[in-house]
């Protein structure tokens, strides 16, 4: 904890905030962006500067986040699968460019090329040629998919760009990555997790499954407001594709993962959990992401962030931040955002972890850290942010406009409402249902209890599939195509907000009808 004294006063700007200087910036941001709890470490010059929860674990129960609250980490996880792979590259059990078909001999993606040239880097680093979230649906929302049957389903959906060509971040190469381990040590993903890095690193809160985080006495509730009001939600299950996201931490814990990335492996004395080399390794950029300007048309503070390159590493997000390397990443699943940053020149690093869908928080307190070492001007990033996420709302609101001022409301479905019902089938993600009752349709994802709704007329064969789940904020489009001989011949899907996440990757999926006797899929 940072010294409140005069003498520690004049030294307070060069070793860490104030911690009053962090409540305050916290409490701000828990505030301006509706957030019940959050909890924050700062590690510099491999000391835990800062470390506290604020606010509550649920909105309406008093109970407090603690340092050591346990909240999801979501897509965080994915450099401690990178770690460990790095482990067994250290004991040359693996290599990073080795073939994956030379540790899973099923594994097969749509291109035989493909197929037989990924490595074990590339599933690290969103190369594949898959498109953004490609496959998501078959986990998010919750699935009762097996990991075992979403790994045999990549083979089935198609490449949206070419093999190495170009950024388009995925998660379930992380599954086949996640895999690599139990064929090579004989530890489950979870089991080698827990004796290879959180038992080295003390982090005695961590968990890789949700049963474990329902068991927690001290665990965060997630929360959105994508209903229309701020609400807790279920604790969802996404163990089957855990290596991509699944861990559950501390700030506790989590300030010991850092502090070890920040020494380069190096516990302490000569231990290591991994090398050097390694370490330098993981942090390598492999894969060029395209800069974006960062939002200075919704506020003028963004222009001086506007990063000068940004690549993806090996479970690790590389970038520039005010012209300094800048090591991170961010996650996210219902109702939990994490985030995790590191300037290595500065051996500084910050996490936040959040249980409430709010992406201008952690960014808001994470900025103003990094600013407060640097010695950089002022900002208000909550001011910046909240401009930001005004505009990205309002935006969203003019597209669907303009959707809806292009609509045909006057024309109907060309067939009679009852030749819409049946089952169709997407090649990677199975089977859906089409129901009519008493005229109205309803549809139902076979795999995904949260992807229930009803189907809505809107212009000529296309409806709009409003989930009961109203805090997923992914209705979509449905739209049916005849064939010449007037049946039904295909069905695709859209989301109809562009805030939707990419995970609901219904622009992928391809429905053809299937006859009720053949087998479900």
């Amino acid at each position: 904890m940072c010294s409140k004294t005069v003498a520690a006063l004049l030294l307070s700007a060069a070793l860490c905030p104030a911690q009053d200087y962090v409540d305050r910036i916290v409490e701000r941001a828990r505030q301006a962006f509706d957030v019940p709890g959050i909890a924050v470490a700062i590690v510099k010059d491999g000391k835990v500067v800062h470390l506290k929860g604020y606010g509550v674990r649920r909105l309406g129960d008093p109970a407090p986040v603690t340092e050591h609250t346990l909240f999801r980490i979501a897509s965080n996880t994915k450099a401690f699968t990178s770690a460990a792979l790095a482990i067994l590259v250290d004991q040359k059990r693996i290599g990073w460019d080795d073939p994956v078909t030379q540790y899973l001999p099923a594994f097969q993606m749509y291109d035989p090329y493909v197929t037989r040239e990924m490595t074990v880097r590339d599933l690290l680093t969103h190369r594949s040629g898959l498109g953004l979230g490609a496959g998501d649906l078959m986990f998010f929302p919750p699935s009762d998919l097996a990991p075992e049957e979403i790994v045999r389903r990549l083979r089935y959906i198609k490449p949206a760009t070419s093999f190495r060509g170009t950024y388009a971040y995925d998660n379930l190469l992380y599954l086949v990555a996640g895999s690599i381990i139990p064929a090579v040590a004989g530890q489950s993903w979870g089991d080698f997790l827990k004796a290879r890095i959180f038992t080295p690193l003390g982090m005695t809160d961590t968990v890789t499954d949700t049963w474990s985080f329902k068991q927690a006495k001290d665990a965060a509730t997630p929360h959105n407001s994508l209903s229309g009001k701020l609400e807790p939600l279920p604790q969802e299950n996404v163990d089957n594709n855990a290596p991509a996201g699944a861990i559950v931490s501390s700030v506790a814990d989590l300030s010991r993962w850092l502090t070890v990335q920040l020494n380069g492996g190096a516990i302490e004395g000569t231990r290591r959990l991994f090398s050097a080399a390694q370490s330098r390794e993981m942090w390598s950029p492999v894969t060029i992401i395209p800069i974006e300007e960062p939002g200075k048309e919704a506020h003028p503070a963004f222009a001086a962030t506007r990063s000068t390159f940004n690549t993806y590493a090996l479970g690790w997000g590389v970038r520039d931040y005010r012209g300094r390397k800048l090591v991170g990443h961010t996650g996210m699943l219902s109702g939990f955002v994490s985030r995790t940053a590191m300037l290595p020149d500065l051996k500084l690093g910050i996490v936040v972890l959040t249980n409430a869908e709010s992406t201008g928080a952690h960014s808001a307190i994470v900025n103003t850290v990094l600013d407060h070492y640097l010695g950089a001007p002022e900002t208000d990033w909550i001011a910046a942010y909240q401009a930001r996420d005004r505009k990205e709302k309002a935006d969203a609101e003019e597209s669907i406009r303009k959707s809806g001022g292009a609509r045909h409301a006057d024309t109907k479905p060309s067939l009679p409402v009852a030749s819409y019902a049946g089952r169709y089938r997407d090649p990677w993600y199975g089977d859906i249902r089409i129901e009519e009752h008493e005229g109205k349709l309803s549809i139902y994802f076979t795999h995904s209890a949260d992807l229930a709704g009803d189907l809505e007329h809107w212009q000529y064969d296309t409806f709009v599939a409003r989930w009961k789940n109203r805090t997923l904020d992914a209705d979509a489009y449905v739209t049916f195509s005849l064939k010449p001989d007037g049946t039904i011949g295909e069905m695709r899907m859209q989301a109809v907000s562009p805030l939707t996440d990419f995970s609901f990757d219904f622009q992928d999926l391809l429905f053809h009808p299937v006859p009720i006797n053949i087998k479900p899929l």
